[in-house]
């Protein structure tokens, strides 16, 4: 298992900013692609937005496309997901995943591709 810590989730107001933080902790972990999902009640989880290492290039949802942007820290092992214009629909838990493999860009966008998890934070978006 390669633990994945997310943090900066909270309760926000409409058109607030928030950042997300994923660390790997504890091991020497390489990724291919590491990203961001999104589960609300009730729903299926939902692609956000990814980063792919080997071309360095980064990926979103077009529900939040132009809206939040994903970002590595210096570290191989770290990602950020800096939220803006945040609405009541994107309220959800937000998970960080992992997967060493360099997948193609098709397979960014599916949770079944993604092998390491983080335990996911709340982001609560209402006036």
């Amino acid at each position: 298992q390669v633990p994945l810590v997310e943090s900066g989730g909270g309760l926000v107001k409409p058109g607030d900013s928030l950042r997300l933080s994923c660390a790997v902790s504890g091991r020497t972990f390489s990724p291919g692609v590491m990203g961001w999902f999104r589960q609300a009640p009730g729903k299926e989880r939902e692609f956000v937005a990814a980063f792919k290492w080997s071309v360095r290039n980064s990926y979103y949802g077009e529900n939040v496309k132009g809206r939040f942007t994903i970002s590595r820290g210096e570290a191989r092992n770290t990602l950020y997901l800096q939220m803006q214009n945040l609405k009541p629909e994107d309220t959800a838990i937000y998970y960080c995943a992992a997967d060493p493999r360099n997948w193609i860009l098709s397979a960014l966008y599916s949770a079944q591709n993604y092998d390491y998890w983080g335990q996911g934070t709340q982001v609560t978006v209402s006036s």
